[in-house]
């Protein structure tokens, strides 16, 4: 009997329940449409944009025909010059009577007649929900509301702030194009354009970023790049997901083969002509809105110690160059780790009268060899980032006085020898050598890692950091392709451009280790 009572007020609260309409559509307001309903549509596009102070209403009525009629922009990002005489005034004009249509019959195609008769720009769309609207307003683009219409249109009026074309800073050539790249986009895909007519240059745009979003293009040459490269750099760029890419360096990092290594496995650069021979040899180049410097992939290490300098000049100097920049890189790398090994555990191994040379520089010396050579390659790498940072006219000044000033008061106080300046002086000029930074900033950072070997081990130390790096080195990848070729596999075709730069009428085929659909450079 209990039952029964508790299904019965179950029942009868039903009843009193008011009926759910069946079907039930949405309101407008909620789907983010418009209607056509001035009064309405203005209040949705104010609603969206509520929050942005810098965003523009401007109300008038489409020259004498009593239609109203917004446009919505902001301040600074669109062209208002171009809003002023191009759009508004044509807008506002007694349009009616010049093409000849007839007031009764205006409101039913004036969105039409305004697209294709009126407006004199390039960049006209049509758009009917709130969430297409905004970002594009938000970027630049005008937003047009018209009574009556449905539709509203985009139009392209996005103002770039840009820089003039410039000479790279961080990539200097005695000769060479002063052409460099800067941060819109746009020009950077025009300047690889204006390189020369290559109807096979192939641009494919990307959009990353959850909450702000920037373009991002995928450039290659289509009859040379590998197909399966450059859907591999594709597939890398699509699953990105960060919410806000600063720079490149963010791409750089969440693309890499191996985000541990202490190698870089990605290029990057702000000079056109390396962007364009790494296009030709079949490799595919990144680029980003926002930032002058272009990622380069696949790369190899050998790629980092060379310059496109290396290519203006004859052969012969290039490759002598070119040698003496890999022994630069040596002794950037193991300089200091080599001395400590010689001075704490091999004297023996020196020539007696160097020896006896060092020994009395050493005396009073209160630091073994380690504690001296960090002692002064902190005060260096302290030096370096302070030159960085400081304003360019006193920064150079800043890293020369004061290196020299600090070195000479250390030898002076006891607390370093005059030979470890010397050593760390040697290996600082050999790091800025190297013509790729983020190359120089591993090896400068693999140099601690040897001194402490050094110091441990002494000189079996200093080969067995060796030949763990050059293993790593071996086993790494950047999309695919060896870091160490051509050494390693070994591919002679490729030696013609590895430590010595062969004459041009030589290098006949592109490199063979990246697979390209055209093998033939010449």
């Amino acid at each position: 009997m209990r039952w029964w009572k508790a299904k019965t007020r179950r029942m009868i609260q039903s009843s009193n329940k008011p009926d759910k309409p069946k079907n039930e559509v949405p309101s407008v307001e909620s789907t983010g449409y418009f209607t056509g309903d001035f009064d309405h549509d203005l209040k949705l596009a104010k609603t969206a944009m509520e929050n942005n102070s810098d965003v523009h209403f401007r109300e008038f009525n489409l020259g004498r025909t009593g239609i109203r009629a917004a446009i919505v922009f902001v301040e600074m990002l669109a062209d208002q010059d171009l809003i002023d005489k191009h759009i508004m005034k044509s807008l506002m004009d007694d349009f009616s009577k010049e093409y000849k249509v007839e007031l009764s019959s205006l409101s039913s195609n004036v969105t039409d007649l305004i697209k294709k008769q009126i407006l004199s720009i390039s960049g006209v769309s049509e758009v009917n929900h709130v969430n297409e609207v905004v970002p594009e307003v938000l970027s630049g683009a005008a937003m047009l509301l018209i009574d009556g219409s449905a539709e509203v249109l985009l139009l392209g009026t996005v103002k770039r702030n840009t820089r003039n074309i410039e000479e790279p800073v961080s990539e200097s050539l005695v000769r060479g194009a002063r052409v460099g790249f800067t941060e819109t986009i746009g020009t950077n895909t025009a300047l690889l354009r204006q390189h020369g007519k290559n109807q096979n240059l192939s641009m494919v745009q990307f959009q990353v970023g959850k909450r702000a979003v920037k373009n991002l293009v995928v450039a290659y040459i289509k009859d040379i790049a590998e197909p399966g490269l450059v859907e591999e750099v594709k597939k890398r760029i699509e699953k990105i997901d960060i919410d806000d890419v600063l720079e490149s360096g963010f791409v750089e990092q969440l693309i890499e083969d191996n985000y541990l290594s202490p190698f870089p496995q990605v290029q990057s650069t702000e000079r056109l002509d390396r962007v364009m021979s790494a296009l030709m040899e079949g490799r595919v180049a990144i680029l980003l809105d926002g930032t002058p410097f272009v990622l380069i992939v696949p790369v190899t290490f050998s790629m980092l110690l060379q310059s496109p300098e290396d290519y203006y000049e004859r052969w012969l100097p290039s490759s002598l160059i070119r040698i003496m920049r890999i022994g630069a890189a040596m002794i950037s790398l193991l300089g200091p780790a080599l001395y400590i090994s010689f001075i704490s555990f091999h004297p023996g191994l020196i020539p007696s009268e160097l020896a006896i040379s060092i020994t009395g520089t050493r005396v009073g010396v209160p630091f073994p060899s380690l504690i001296e050579a960090l002692i002064m390659e902190v005060a260096i790498e302290i030096l370096r980032e302070a030159g960085l940072r400081l304003p360019k006219p006193i920064g150079p000044a800043m890293g020369i006085v004061g290196g020299i000033i600090i070195g000479e008061a250390a030898v002076q106080a006891g607390i370093v020898s005059p030979i470890m300046v010397i050593v760390v002086a040697v290996t600082a000029i050999s790091s800025f050598a190297i013509p790729q930074y983020s190359a120089g900033i591993s090896l400068r950072m693999l140099r601690f890692v040897a001194m402490f070997c050094a110091a441990t081990f002494g000189l079996y130390g200093v080969i067995m950091f060796f030949l763990m790096l050059a293993s790593h080195a071996v086993k790494l990848k950047s999309f695919g392709v060896p870091y160490a070729s051509p050494a390693v596999p070994y591919r002679l075709r490729d030696w013609k451009d590895f430590i010595v730069r062969m004459p041009i009428q030589m290098m006949k085929k592109r490199p063979k280790l990246l697979k390209t659909d055209d093998s033939t450079r010449q």
